[in-house]
């Protein structure tokens, strides 16, 4: 009977040869989590522990290789060790890469996040660039493993926790400063009063600048399955009227408009979000909406806006943000002049008749 040692070493050297394979299997592994994620959300709890325990091994790394040689009398290889980092790396990114791609807004800075992800992920499956380009490089490699926990924790804690995006952001950015540490150790010299000061200061300028581009990150857990501009709004079905692209100066004003979203979030999640107003790309009003996760079409809920400046002709957005920002969609709509009306025509005076 084959050890399951035996059977590993035997695994690993198998996928060594066919790098590809291993390349294949995770991007398959995690669109197949994805939709775990969109159909079954207690599978996606399991597949979220599964990828934290993995985390927590890694970070574990020397200390359960110790153990496992003191307990079995077996020496896991380092190249063992190595291939199933780089494994862990590509779960981790092909498993985030389909929820960032299915929200992203791509005329915005979240394409560079996510155009990030999709680098990082082609980095860990091409092994000449991973372990010759990336692995030697300490600093690098440890922020390439920091950036890869970040993407997992904003999916993981929402489904996990029910954490608010806002709280996931700000949880799984704490995070990865925190295992930037490391980096940013190995750039100081040792031996000075001033090291440990300067480390925290470095730390906390890192993160003030990280929370700054916040609005940059999609927030993998949420998506917007509908936005429309409408006058009105059926109160029984919970539907909008005629969607509205274009609209003239005193219609506006004299009817409103409503902006009616249909937001998806995992089951049990509360959140709140925002329909952000602006006029010319300059921000007028913000209204506050309260969601609940769970339903399959989406949190269905509308705010409505009568109050517009005097003069609202232009380019207006109607944004839905998180309370960090967090873009997750928007819809555009113009405002043209009034449209004067015609003069009524004069009525001839009245003639005596001769």
């Amino acid at each position: 009977m084959i050890s399951p040692v035996s059977l590993m070493q035997k695994t690993v050297a198998l996928l060594q040869r066919r790098p590809g394979l291993l390349a294949v299997l995770a991007f398959v592994s995690g669109v197949a989590s994805y939709i775990l994620v969109e159909r079954k959300e207690s599978l996606a709890q399991f597949i979220a522990v599964f990828l934290l325990l993995s985390w927590l091994w890694l970070l574990l790394d020397n200390w359960l290789r110790d153990r496992i040689e003191q307990r079995f009398g077996v020496a896991l290889s380092p190249n063992v060790v190595r291939f199933a980092l780089q494994m862990v790396h590509q779960e981790s990114l092909f498993f985030a890469l389909p929820f960032f791609l299915a929200v992203t807004s791509w005329h915005h800075g979240q394409a560079v996040f996510t155009g990030l992800i999709v680098l990082c992920a082609l980095v860990s499956v091409v092994d000449p660039l991973y372990f010759k380009k990336l692995a030697p490089q300490r600093t690098l490699f440890v922020v390439f493993h920091a950036f890869a926990l970040f993407v997992v924790l904003l999916i993981v804690l929402p489904v996990l926790l029910q954490l608010t995006s806002s709280q996931s952001l700000a949880a799984a950015l704490a995070t990865a400063v925190i295992l930037s540490l490391p980096a940013l150790g190995a750039i100081l010299p040792n031996g000075h009063w001033w090291r440990i000061p300067l480390l925290l200061l470095l730390l906390s300028a890192l993160s003030a600048g990280l929370w700054q581009l916040r609005s940059w990150v999609p927030p993998a857990a949420l998506r917007l399955n509908a936005i429309t501009l409408s006058h009105d709004i059926d109160y029984e079905q919970r539907k909008p009227g005629r969607s509205i692209s274009r609209l003239d100066e005193t219609t506006l004003h004299r009817q409103g408009l409503f902006s009616f979203t249909a937001v998806k979030a995992p089951r049990g999640l509360h959140e709140q979000i925002f329909h952000v107003w602006l006029h010319n790309g300059k921000e007028v009003d913000r209204i506050k909406l309260d969601i609940t996760g769970g339903r399959a079409s989406g949190y269905r809920a509308w705010t409505r806006k009568q109050n517009f400046p005097a003069n609202a002709v232009g380019k207006w957005q109607v944004q839905v943000v998180t309370e960090s920002e967090q873009l997750i969609g928007l819809i555009r709509f113009s405002v043209t002049a009034a449209v004067a009306e015609p003069a009524a025509a004069a009525e001839p005076e009245p003639q005596a008749d001769l």
